[in-house]
């Protein structure tokens, strides 16, 4: 099954307590397309300057991902500096430089436009519309956002949250989106917006999942070491989106075994700076973690549903 992304391919200059590196491949739409490809037929949209060399494109070749919709136009490719402290949770932004990215158009190929699953990365919600308008008929599109979009363009936000069948932001993203402090509630408020369900990613804290009036809430993978959270958020969209294009089923049962995909995806992607990790990654490590991670999660159900242990009369 063909998976389409439109997002941002990039250069990273990050440092953590554990390291630095400088001109790294990053970008919303690579670490998804990479994460992804595990899985499906990914084909990836975006822009790159004439600075994106030959060599830069060994990435997506080695992995498979379709890169005819990846646009290379004079000037300098999307730039982002950032450096993260000892908790890794967010990154503090030294620079950004939007170079050829600030003016950038999604165009769809023809061979991309029936592709039955979309996922629209955080960029402007006027563009995620966009494409949207040159697809066929796509069976499930997702997508994410962030705090510019949502304090910057919430009419433009709200609009292209009526197209979309399931939305992935983080928890403060939520709070602000619905203007709820109670996360439950913010749920509720972003479902009537139109998605049928709502991914709430929580970093070292796992995830949520909101559908009907349904929650699956998962715990993050326990790791020996992290290195750089950058892209994380992507490489799950991209583990959970490219599970659901391979098992061409989306019920709430391959929604919540997604989503573990998808956490199983983001913790090898912070196992190394940039995607050292996520790109060398064999396919029997991420069915040995997907078992792991269920392990983990798993508990026996005494035979009657009763717990075991006396009730005490006070």
């Amino acid at each position: 099954m063909s998976l389409l992304v439109v997002g941002s391919v990039a250069f990273d200059d990050v440092r953590t307590p554990f390291g630095e590196v400088r001109g790294v491949l990053g970008g919303s739409a690579t670490y998804f397309g990479i994460a992804a490809s595990y899985f499906a037929d990914v084909n990836l949209v975006a822009v790159v300057g004439d600075d994106f060399t030959d060599e830069s494109l060994d990435l997506f070749r080695t992995h498979r991902v379709n890169i005819d919709g990846l646009e290379r136009r004079s000037g300098k490719t999307f730039r982002w500096s950032g450096e993260y402290g000892f908790d890794l949770k967010e990154a503090t932004t030294h620079a950004t430089h939007l170079n050829v990215f600030e003016t950038f158009e999604p165009k769809l190929p023809a061979s991309y436009r029936a592709c039955p699953y979309v996922f629209l990365a955080n960029i402007d919600p006027v563009l995620q519309r966009q494409v949207l308008e040159q697809m066929e008929a796509p069976e499930l599109v997702a997508c994410d956002t962030m705090n510019f979009w949502i304090e910057g363009k919430p009419k433009e936000l709200k609009e292209t949250l009526r197209h979309v069948d399931i939305l992935t932001i983080n928890d403060s993203e939520a709070r602000e989106l619905a203007s709820q402090p109670n996360i439950y509630e913010a749920a509720q408020a972003i479902l009537a917006m139109g998605p049928s369900a709502l991914i709430v990613k929580r970093g070292e804290y796992g995830a949520l999942m909101f559908n009907e009036e349904k929650v699956f809430a998962i715990p993050a993978y326990p790791l020996e070491a992290v290195f750089d959270p950058t892209g994380a958020g992507d490489s799950f969209a991209g583990g959970f989106m490219g599970y659901l294009a391979n098992v061409r089923n989306v019920t709430d049962a391959t929604l919540r075994q997604a989503i573990i995909m998808g956490s199983v995806m983001a913790s090898f992607n912070v196992e190394a700076f940039s995607l050292d990790r996520l790109r060398a990654v064999t396919y029997d490590e991420i069915l040995e973690r997907f078992k792991a991670f269920r392990r983990l999660v798993h508990f026996e159900d005494i035979g009657s549903g009763e717990l075991a242990v006396q009730r005490l009369m006070i």
